[in-house]
């Protein structure tokens, strides 16, 4: 069910939040306070849809990343789509990051397996046709939840980035991201766009509360965070990315991240304007792919910016609660990977250790998930 959220965001520096941490495209209100804002300005909601550009599947790229890049896998072992992650020790966090990834400290985790890719819209569809579930995004929002607000304008949808006409600057967030009634996992960029021809593409518009649901069905569950940060490093030790330490080996794109002037301007010199199929890139040391950019992905953890202080050392489950200092009365759920949003200029999002966290009921166009499942 929606949370009623009732903490307003304090006032920051700008490009910073009140934790001295780094803005990333990810801090946004969730779904509550986006229909809020919504139903403030009505008309600018609604003129967005009708001029919001559609981001549907892009041509093959000319030269594929797979096609010049061999990596050393350590380990080797498939089954139903799952890698086998074997057991050890790694160094979690980092020293060059933000002031969440400290302390750097040794965890040991058992074996696992593991989804090769994120999970695909033509999978998430095969849930939903076998269990009838209705995602949060496709759910009327409860009166109840949002005090104030006229009923007639909480209707279902989500919110789903908008690149801004006019250069709005790093510090307003709201430039650039919409709530758009119908948006959902089906209708990634409202009314209108569809799945169809993206049966590959990651799901997105899924809140914490649909992943949880969705690995229940498949006999699954959400990655820890620990286990999420060793499975990306691929077998490798505090390298800044899932690949190595250069970031574009042979001068070659890696990840599907924001190449341009953000939030204007992309590129596209990795081959792709928003999300990308899934395995567009070449996997890690474990055999996985896309642990950096395309989509955020959703861990099992609640989010506090000291969870390392506690230093747990084998098999870490995570704080029991979670606290955000920028929004300390709304729970939030750890998610990883950085997207394709993420741009140098303003997120550094896809370093394996990199942390952020959005709130269990929300769902948004550069979210999604993957699964574990316990050994053997």
């Amino acid at each position: 069910m929606p949370m009623k959220h009732e903490k307003k965001r304090q006032s920051n520096q700008p490009g910073q939040n009140s934790a001295g941490r780094r803005r990333s495209e990810h801090d946004l209100p969730p779904k509550t306070i986006a229909i809020i804002v919504a139903v403030a300005a009505i008309g600018i909601v609604v003129g967005m849809l009708l001029i919001m550009p559609h981001y549907g599947p892009r041509e093959p790229r000319r030269r594929s990343a797979l096609s010049h890049y061999t990596p050393t896998l350590t380990a080797g072992r498939e089954t139903n789509g799952m890698m086998w992650i074997p057991s050890g020790t790694f160094m979690m966090g980092s020293t060059n990051g933000q002031p969440d990834e400290l302390p750097v400290h040794p965890v040991t985790l058992d074996g696992f397996w593991m989804d090769k890719t994120e999970v695909t819209n033509e999978e998430f569809q095969k849930f939903v046709e076998a269990t009838g579930y209705v995602t949060i995004a496709e759910r009327k929002p409860d009166p109840k939840d949002f005090p104030g607000a006229d009923p007639a304008l909480l209707v279902p949808g989500s919110v789903v980035f908008s690149p801004p006409v006019e250069d709005p600057g790093l510090q307003n967030h709201y430039a650039w991201w919409k709530y758009v009634p119908e948006a959902n996992w089906k209708h990634p960029e409202g009314p209108g766009s569809t799945i169809e021809g993206r049966e590959k593409f990651p799901v997105v518009h899924v809140s914490w509360e649909d992943a949880m649901a969705y690995a229940k069905w498949a006999g699954k569950r959400l990655p820890t965070e620990a286990e999420w940060e060793y499975a990306a490093r691929g077998g490798l030790h505090q390298y800044p990315y899932t690949w190595g330490d250069t970031k574009h080996p042979n001068e070659r794109s890696m990840a599907n991240i924001w190449q341009g002037q953000f939030p204007l301007e992309n590129t596209e010199k990795d081959g792709f304007r928003a999300t990308a199929p899934v395995a567009s890139f070449p996997p890690n040391g474990y055999g996985l792919y896309d642990m950096a950019g395309n989509v955020w992905e959703w861990c099992a953890d609640w989010y506090r910016p000291d969870a390392y202080a506690s230093n747990e050392k084998l098999n870490p489950k995570g704080p029991k609660e979670s606290f955000d200092p920028n929004e300390p009365g709304m729970p939030k759920k750890v998610i990883r990977g950085g997207s394709y949003l993420c741009s140098d200029l303003y997120c550094i999002g896809y370093r394996p250790s990199a942390r952020m966290k959005s709130a269990p009921d929300t769902g948004l166009s550069h979210t999604g998930f993957r699964c574990v499942k316990d050994g053997p």
